[in-house]
């Protein structure tokens, strides 16, 4: 049975923003692991991601805005971490970036959304338990970085 991909009433497909983030996640990870540069990292997964639906154009800004505030993020991050931003598992800390990235600058996608999201990453790709450290960085940051919203 196909699954049907409902667009939202602002043209926003859930599932094509799920498989952005997904192979957003992939590239940091790539990324973090060999430096490669951002116009090579984006052709690389994009090429990959045009055989699926995709929302392109979010994998994109995913992509750049993590690159070009990878240090600001780290900040946003830090005081939330037990430990440094280098110790944490290249999974977990990708899918910190990226959630960190959405929460600081993605108004338009609630703040649920960003840890529901980062949390189904890492239990895809990351390690057993890692979906619940990643839970409890993000529920941390979220309340500093959004914390008018997360108190409604």
């Amino acid at each position: 049975m196909n699954k049907q991909h409902h667009r939202r009433p602002d043209g926003i497909d859930p599932v094509a923003r799920s498989r952005s983030r997904r192979r957003a996640l992939q590239a940091i990870y790539a990324w973090q692991i060999n430096h490669a540069d951002e116009r090579g990292l984006i052709a690389q997964f994009a090429h990959e991601q045009a055989h699926e639906v995709a929302d392109l154009e979010y994998f994109e800004d995913l992509v750049r805005g993590v690159l070009r505030h990878v240090d600001a993020l780290d900040t946003v991050l830090a005081p939330h971490l037990d430990r440094g931003i280098d110790e944490v598992d290249a999974i977990e800390r990708a899918a910190l970036r990226i959630a960190a990235y959405e929460l600081s600058h993605r108004p338009d996608v609630p703040y649920r959304v960003v840890i529901n999201e980062a949390i189904d990453s890492t239990k895809r790709f990351g390690s057993e338990h890692g979906h619940t450290y990643v839970n409890g960085v993000l529920d941390k940051a979220a309340v500093a970085l959004r914390g008018v919203e997360v108190r409604k």
